[in-house]
């Protein structure tokens, strides 16, 4: 069951490419059902390698599943791989299943709303880049999910950018997070 933790983020990333290609034809409500039902899976998956983990004694609860090579250049290798230990796996329980219940109460929430997909697009994605952000087995991955989380919080915060109070909510956050890079001395070149 462990070799099956691709399935925990690739879940939201077949919701994305799904939504993101036919967000429009498929609209209110059948957008919102496919992003929770990928949410919902990603969770039942979770729940099978969090007990499956649970199974085996202490000192086996460590897991790397590499998907491929990512970046092969002379001795250098880094690979897109997952880490499942118990940290992890429990992490990716309150993502999906929390996820999960926020996709669910969004489907009314949103009701009517002309961009109903697109809010779905980017709750899907935001599932996707935190099960990357803890599942990550090396830091490129890891940063890949922490840029892309701090995305998607943007992108959700100024969803309705037309609104003076949603504008307002949105670039406070960015000028929240150039202040945690100016901050952090290991992101000097971003400056």
């Amino acid at each position: 069951m462990l070799d099956l933790v691709w399935l925990i983020p690739a879940l939201p990333l077949a919701g994305f490419a799904i939504i993101l290609l036919f967000g429009r034809r498929l609209g209110d409500p059948k957008a919102g059902y496919l992003a929770t039902l990928m949410c919902s899976a990603a969770f039942v998956v979770t729940v099978g390698i969090f007990f499956d983990l649970l199974s085996k004694p202490a000192e086996e609860r460590q897991h790397v599943y590499r998907l491929f090579s990512w970046v092969p250049v002379s001795s250098l290798k880094v690979d897109l791989s997952f880490l499942v230990d118990p940290l992890s796996i429990t992490m990716c329980l309150f993502v999906t299943g929390v996820g999960a219940l926020i996709h669910l109460y969004a489907i009314g929430y949103m009701h009517g709303d002309p961009r109903f997909s697109k809010f779905f697009l980017y709750l899907n994605l935001f599932a996707l880049s935190m099960l990357l952000l803890v599942l990550g087995e090396n830091m490129l991955v890891t940063f890949l999910g922490w840029e892309g989380v701090g995305t998607c919080s943007y992108l959700l915060i100024a969803f309705w950018h037309e609104r003076a109070t949603a504008g307002n909510g949105g670039q406070r956050w960015e000028a929240l997070y150039d202040r945690r890079i100016a901050a952090d001395p290991l992101r000097a070149d971003l400056r």
